[in-house]
């Protein structure tokens, strides 16, 4: 088990618990191979996925670590994204298991970890947490999830609204478009997900994973394609002298000029 993400199974059940409260459960390159490798292998019915404490369910990447200025890729990192093409390695797990996935959102989802929320089949929110998918306010564009799944959600004009814009909105809101199928307490959060999580989980496994595929069939791109668009256009992005600025302005705690180049 890793101190940056616990992993807790029970009753064919596992709850895996981002635990970066210092950075506001902000994915660093470690933490994300470890949710991908947790995805990859696990022989659960059912995932819960939730960050730890109350403040962020997930802030995102790590802007220190990631969206700084010279913040490299790590060789490992760069081997994974080879293997699925250049989709952000861990969303590919997420987006082509099929187990069912529940994001218990405690807190902020922010960035990747509104990403990370959106790729889960059910989100349970806690009326105090808040959802922003904000690569725009970073000078970058959001990853494949937000480009096929964001619409599919909540229609294409509410999706392009929370895009384009960068808006952090609340939980009511994420209720009223259809963003999240509930809302409850603080308190509850868990242990709503865990009640939706284990009458999953007591249903025929093959039935359930089939159900899956089929809804996956169905409904989605190619992730692989608009995964590779995706990194290429956010590497493009990342060189600009806007998204330089905003990772600036993010360190120095100012508000960022930008000037569209």
């Amino acid at each position: 088990m890793s101190d940056i993400l616990k992993i807790e199974t029970e009753n064919h059940v596992s709850v895996l618990t981002l635990n970066r409260t210092e950075a506001m459960n902000a994915l660093d390159y470690p933490l994300y191979m470890a949710l991908e490798d947790a995805i990859r292998q696990s022989e659960a019915r059912c995932i819960v996925i939730t960050g730890a404490g109350e403040r962020a369910f997930c802030s995102g990447d790590d802007v220190k670590q990631i969206l700084s200025k010279g913040a490299p890729s790590t060789p490992e990192m760069a081997e994974r994204a080879k293997a699925t093409g250049g989709l952000t390695p861990c969303a590919d797990a997420l987006l082509h298991t099929d187990i069912p996935v529940i994001a218990a959102v405690n807190g902020f989802a922010l960035g990747w970890g509104a990403e990370l929320a959106i790729m889960a089949d059910i989100r349970v929110m806690a009326e105090t947490a808040k959802f922003g998918e904000i690569f725009v306010t970073r000078g970058l564009c959001c990853d494949a999830p937000g480009l096929g799944r964001l619409a599919q959600l909540v229609g294409r004009e509410q999706a392009s609204e929370l895009l384009f814009t960068g808006e952090i909105i609340d939980a009511a809101q994420a209720k009223e478009i259809g963003l999240v199928s509930r809302v409850v307490p603080q308190a509850d959060l868990l242990p709503t997900a865990l009640g939706i999580a284990q009458k999953i989980a007591a249903n025929p496994p093959q039935a359930v994973r089939a159900l899956k595929a089929g809804l996956r069939r169905t409904l989605d791109p190619d992730w692989r394609d608009t995964g590779k668009w995706a990194i290429t256009e956010i590497r493009r992005l990342m060189e600009t002298e806007d998204a330089k600025e905003s990772a600036a302005a993010f360190m120095e705690k100012r508000a960022p000029v930008f000037t569209g180049r």
